[in-house]
């Protein structure tokens, strides 16, 4: 079975892919003839060849009818129109359809197929589409003309490429709003911004955000699929963020026709045109890319339809009609679209029912259904909404008018523009709904004042979101630097002798050492990743000359230097240039600790750190000599075990903790100790070659760098006391070079057992105690509000009197208890000695030592003192 064409002289379709000059030729087509008509599948589009007739032939010889907007002069002859919104009644010479091929769409093709059946004009009547439809349509219209038109130029597939790779003049498409506005976000931080064009915009916002990019502002363009249906837009290269889409059913893939819908976008006339795919999704196979670029895809199966002989006579008879099956094989019935669903939510209800009774009641309730949601599919909020104008619109005392009261406060609630896009987005989706209300006819008694309100409201929420996606999407600062970029990408960066990064005469910025410090004024430039990325390497070239020159020297130790800088861990450089920070590894051993510069070879800088740590490695040994020199030392028994606790202890060790090694000393064996400048004090032993100030100046780099806390200037192995700093780190620090805490002050071992040596000499004395005399702290160099802290915490009770004298009272053991026969005196008690770790070979040595059969028993740990696996640490590292 087929259909005749109804009374049309010419009857033809032109077909072919994008870029073939079909809406072209039709408006030419139809400025031939007298008068004609246009139906679009989009308002967009709808409202793009609108202003191009009405420049042509004059605003009063050209109508705009869509579902929100009617523009219609009196002596109007030419209708540009939605498809939906064609007035078929209306006889016109010429009449063209275009996106024919849309009649295979589940969701509106029942509309197309419509037209391409029945719509016609009476000279002449063109379709315009895709080939794919071309053998439904000599099935369904025998006899039509069809003219094959090839694409005008070449569209290449160029493979995935990420966001910040993308050529200018890229529109980028996805499927989602919330896609849309997170690509256009990195797209503003990487190249300066992007226009945003979706099918939820009003043509205002579109025609504002395509003007930005038309006029070159930026060069990138986020969008929907909507700027696949024949949107003239500068396009060189289109980009798929996504290949699959929800079409309101189901996530799926996009088919290749529609893929090739979008991407024939590029180019323009003779000028090639390109597509690719995000990064993130990969490539498209080889076999969809040949379809896409020879535009060979398979013909369509079949077109939606609906019948369009609907029976008015109740609701039940309206629904059976809509359920009406086609009789052609081509034809398939379409799934419920958005006013028949809305049509049974309404039969189900009482209310509605009893007041949709007769022909006109009916036919106004379908009318009601056809309200568009462009907010969202049908739901409650857009049913409700329906509800309440057939309720308004079926009150015996309105006459089938809506109340003015009423849709003007739903007008007012909707004249804002606060809020953010989404917020805004939905006002206009709104809007859009009330603006085809108020043209309705005869659904108000003053029509245009509402229409005129409408709009307004629109155009308000139009500009409003056009500011709101500028603000957010575009900075104009990146898009001016980005362009440079471009223009740029055949210049190579210079670096100077002097260190000066030149691009195109222009200093970028200043290669200092080893660091690349850009200048204020290419900052943004600089953001610009092709531009970064080509800096980067000419730095890294001139830095591999640089980084030769020192592989070839023998010996890097004269170049090598160590710089405290306060605040920070110490300063490692190279040729007076800052390569990185000294740091040290958990055995103690130094290393280079370099910052994050991408700009540097990578192989020769792996080089350059090894041979720099072994430099520090030295150095590190060097400082260290004499404790390493008395582990070394051919000791035995006691000695043996005194030199492992200095050396565990970092070259100090509690005297209470060795007692019964020092006890077990001979004559001979102190002497070797005693050469290696080991002193055996009351309270401490330590190692006194280790803290002199030479010895001192060279270990402080390392100390900070072990311990995590800078050597005070003042802890120079001169001076005999300082204030205790708060940071551990810098109190470790201060243990390990010699200066051990006691109350708020560090105080230099050997002077730590000076005073003792002063107190107990005093308390022989004077049993009862003694006052302290000037001449006992002064050494130390001790504020007297201090002293009877400091000697609280070395263990001397004092008594201050008013006058501020201090006197020393021997301690309560010393006036109470008397010793027993054989038993040793009380030592005076020491401060803190570290936890020796009982795995440590050290540890089992010192016991065997000293007699144990057990590690050696760990004291107990207070601040002021290094940890033995610290000092182990130092021990091992320096040692290698």
């Amino acid at each position: 079975m087929t259909i005749a064409p109804e009374g049309s002289a010419r009857l033809r379709a032109v077909l072919g892919p994008t870029n073939t000059g079909k809406t072209h030729l039709a408006v030419e087509r139809m400025l031939a003839h007298r008068t004609g008509m246009m139906g679009f599948p989009l308002r967009l589009l709808a409202r793009e060849v609108y202003d191009r007739v009405a420049r042509a032939k004059g605003a009063d010889k050209v109508a705009l009818i869509t579902g929100e907007e009617k523009i219609v002069p009196p002596e109007a002859r030419y209708f540009l129109c939605t498809v939906e919104s064609m007035p078929l009644d209306l006889g016109v010479e010429f009449l063209c359809v275009d996106e024919i091929q849309l009649a295979a769409d589940p969701d509106r093709g029942h509309i197309f197929t419509d037209r391409l059946l029945h719509a016609r004009g009476f000279a002449e009547t063109m379709f315009l589409g895709a080939e794919t439809i071309a053998p439904l349509m000599r099935r369904l219209l025998p006899g039509i003309e069809i003219d094959s038109r090839p694409r005008m130029s070449k569209l290449v597939y160029t493979g995935a490429k990420s966001l910040t790779r993308l050529p200018p003049r890229t529109a980028i498409v996805a499927f989602s709003a919330a896609d849309v506005y997170a690509i256009a976000e990195i797209m503003r931080r990487q190249r300066g911004g992007a226009a945003v064009v979706m099918g939820a915009l009003s043509p205002r916002t579109r025609n504002a955000q395509v003007e930005m990019y038309q006029e070159g502002e930026v060069d990138f363009l986020v969008a929907t699929d909507a700027i696949g249906m024949g949107l003239n837009l500068d396009v060189d290269h289109v980009c798929f963020a996504a290949t699959r889409k929800f079409d309101g059913r189901d996530l799926r893939p996009l088919t290749a026709q529609e893929l090739a819908q979008i991407a024939g976008r590029a180019g323009r006339h003779l000028r090639n045109g390109s597509f690719g795919t995000t990064a993130e999704i990969g490539g498209l196979s080889p076999d969809l890319v040949e379809a896409i670029e020879d535009h060979d895809f398979q013909p369509l199966r079949r077109l939606f339809w609906r019948s369009r002989e609907l029976d008015f006579r109740s609701v039940e008879a309206l629904l059976r009609s809509l359920d009406v099956q086609p009789h052609l094989d081509a034809l398939a019935p379409a799934p419920p679209a958005e006013d028949h669903l809305a049509l049974a939510h309404m039969a189900r209800q009482p209310e509605l029912m009893a007041r949709a009774r007769g022909y006109e009641a009916v036919k106004l309730l379908w009318e009601v259904c056809r309200v568009p949601d462009f907010h969202a599919a049908v739901g409650a909020a857009h049913v409700g909404l329906l509800r309440r104008l057939f309720l308004h619109l079926t009150q015996p005392e309105r006459e089938g008018r809506l109340p003015g009261a009423w849709v003007g406060e739903n007008l007012a609630r909707l004249d804002r523009v606060d809020g953010d896009l989404d917020r805004l987005t939905e006002r206009l989706a709104r809007i859009r709904t009330w603006s085809y209300v108020a043209n309705r006819p005869g659904w108000l008694a003053d029509p245009g004042e509402f229409q005129l309100q409408a709009r307004r409201i629109e155009d308000r929420l139009s500009d409003a979101l056009h500011d709101r996606l500028t603000q957010r999407f575009v900075d104009r600062d990146m898009a001016r630097a980005s362009r440079q970029a471009e223009a740029w990408r055949a210049v190579e960066p210079v670096v100077a002798h002097d260190g000066a990064v030149e691009l195109d005469g222009r200093e970028v910025g200043r290669l200092d050492g080893f660091d690349f410090r850009p200048s204020g004024e290419a900052a943004g430039l600089l953001e610009i990743r092709p531009v970064r990325d080509r800096v980067r390497k000419s730095i890294r070239r001139f830095l591999e000359a640089r980084f030769a020159r020192l592989a070839a020297r023998d010996d890097l130790g004269p170049v090598v230097a160590l710089v405290e800088e306060p605040g920070d861990a110490p300063a490692v450089t190279v040729e007076g240039a800052v390569l990185g920070r000294l740091g040290a590894e958990p055995d103690g051993r130094p290393k280079l600790v370099l910052p994050h510069r991408d700009h540097l070879p990578s192989e020769a800088t792996t080089d350059l750190v090894r041979r720099v740590e072994a430099v520090l490695a030295a150095r590190a040994a060097e400082a260290d000599e004499p404790l390493l020199r008395l582990e070394a030392a051919a000791l035995k028994g006691a000695a043996r075990g005194i030199a492992f606790r200095l050396v565990e202890g970092g070259g100090v060790a509690p005297a209470e903790a060795a007692a019964d090694l020092v006890a077990g000393l001979d004559a001979d064996q102190r002497q070797r100790l005693a050469r290696f400048g080991v002193r055996l004090g009351r309270r401490w032993l330590y190692l006194k070659p280790l803290f002199e100030p030479a010895r001192i100046r060279m270990r402080r780099p390392f100390l900070a760098a072990r311990y995590g806390g800078s050597l005070p200037e003042a802890a120079d192995g001169v001076r005999t006391s300082l204030t205790l700093p708060d940071a551990a780190g810098a109190i470790r620090a201060l243990a390990a070079a010699g200066y051990l805490a006691a109350g708020p002050r560090a105080v230099r071992v050997d002077m730590i057992e000076r005073l003792d040596a002063g107190i107990r000499a005093g308390l022989r004395e004077a049993r009862d105690g003694f006052t302290v005399e000037p001449g006992l702290l002064a050494p130390l160099g001790c504020p007297q509000a201090e002293a009877p802290a400091l000697l609280a915490a070395l263990g001397h009770p004092v008594r201050t009197a008013e006058d501020g004298r201090m006197t020393v009272l021997p301690a309560r053991s010393d006036r109470t208890r008397k010793p027993h026969r054989g038993r040793k005196p009380a030592r005076p008690p020491a401060a803190a000695a570290p936890a020796v770790d009982p795995g440590n070979p050290f540890a089992k040595l010192g016991a065997l030592v000293q007699g144990a059969g057990s590690p050696a028993t760990p004291a107990r740990e207070r601040d002021g003192r290094p940890s033995s696996q610290g000092s182990a640490r130092i021990r091992r590292g320096a040692s290698r």
